[in-house]
């Protein structure tokens, strides 16, 4: 027997940013506030599975398809050996372990592409922007979530498999990803190093999957909305889409008294009934003249919220009931489920105040498009 090198710097580079990209995609999967980072990690796994692909039909011996390529069948039979301790070993993928190789590979796109789909209709951001619509977007994030999950079993039983076959066979299978190195007999053949195709590698993904993120990105949001930074003081990084349409008299006449509120976030049927009713504009008259209304009235019918595509539209909109037409937005079934969950105190705090003070949380809230990744909360 002698130590060989089984595992080239390519493959250990891969399994290693492929375990951590996934990792953070997962625990940043919930937070708006850290959407971003979650994004970026999807455009990572994606690049590194590209690689991975192809690395596979090029790499080192050990990390070519072709050297542990079992049918199911015979994954499950080694399965039964193991479990009855009698399974052989193998200096690269076993039967079973090419199965999880094979499965993580693909669940790792299915992964990546439902995400991909999801931001792009969901969030009508990023690569694929715009190709599906909100409510399609939705859908499919259903299949991202389920994908995620399956996934996450894989991993485990990827990491039982390993601790199983660790043991049978007494070596330690997580030290030899790191090292590369395995004990072979004489005749076994070794792999090469590829540092050099190793370094190329991660500099190529990391660059693929920044590129594709600052590409979604368009530019940080600061640039966007007047250099502002969040309330910790911190650059707030966050996905921006297209600007919604704006008007100047509106901007005047609405913003004069308040934040001029965006038409996409309520229907046409609360703004008209809101210009109707003028006089008695929660307890103001607005006084406006008649080509005033009729300029503010067309503006904001024209993009209400059941003529956009943005998600805060599509989702309150989605929400009222037809027969209801309402006039604040705070009382909006879809806003007060998005904002159940914050403190008393929150709203009580001196830079809240008030449920109608939305550029305390939202960056982007004079701009309308309301980004999940645009909003914390001050403390």
């Amino acid at each position: 027997m002698k130590r060989i090198l089984i595992w080239d710097v390519p493959t250990r580079l891969f399994h290693w940013l492929f375990a951590i990209s996934f990792a953070v995609a997962w625990l940043t999967s919930e937070s708006d506030r850290w959407l971003s980072v979650h994004t970026f990690f999807g455009y990572l796994m994606l690049g590194l599975i590209g690689f991975r692909l192809i690395w596979g039909v090029a790499g080192g011996h050990y990390a070519r398809f072709t050297s542990f390529l079992y049918s199911p069948m015979t994954g499950l039979a080694y399965l039964r050996q193991v479990l009855s301790g009698s399974g052989a070993r193998y200096l690269g993928h076993n039967p079973a372990g090419s199965q999880a190789v094979y499965l993580l590979l693909a669940l790792g796109l299915a992964v990546c592409i439902t995400g991909l789909f999801t931001q792009g209709g969901e969030e009508q951001q990023g690569a694929v922007a715009g190709m599906v619509s909100v409510a399609v977007g939705r859908i499919i994030k259903e299949g991202h979530e389920i994908t995620a999950i399956l996934m996450l079993l894989m991993v485990f039983g990827h990491l039982a498999g390993v601790a199983v076959e660790s043991w049978l066979h007494k070596e330690n299978l997580p030290r030899s990803m790191v090292t590369g190195m395995k004990e072979a007999p004489e005749e076994a053949p070794a792999s090469r190093h590829y540092r050099l195709i190793g370094a190329l590698m991660l500099v190529a993904v990391t660059a693929f999957g920044g590129w594709w993120f600052f590409y979604a990105l368009h530019q940080p949001i600061e640039a966007r909305f007047g250099g502002k930074v969040d309330v910790q003081g911190i650059p707030h990084v966050a996905f921006v889409g297209a600007q919604l349409p704006d008007n100047p008299k509106w901007r005047e006449e609405c913003g004069g008294c308040h934040l001029a509120f965006h038409p996409n976030l309520l229907p046409a049927r609360s703004w008209k009934k809101m210009m109707a009713e003028q006089d008695k504009h929660f307890g103001t008259d607005l006084a406006l003249d008649k080509a005033t209304s009729e300029e503010l009235l067309a503006f904001m019918a024209d993009n209400a919220a059941e003529k956009s595509g943005r998600e805060a539209a599509v989702k309150i909109n989605s929400s009222i009931k037809p027969e209801v037409t309402p006039l604040r937005i705070t009382e909006t079934p879809y806003w007060v489920k998005k904002h159940q969950d914050i403190a008393e105190a929150d709203w009580r705090s001196v830079k809240v105040k008030s449920k109608v003070n939305c550029t305390a949380c939202h960056l982007d809230a004079e701009a309308g498009t309301y980004e999940d990744a645009a909003m914390q909360i001050p403390r």
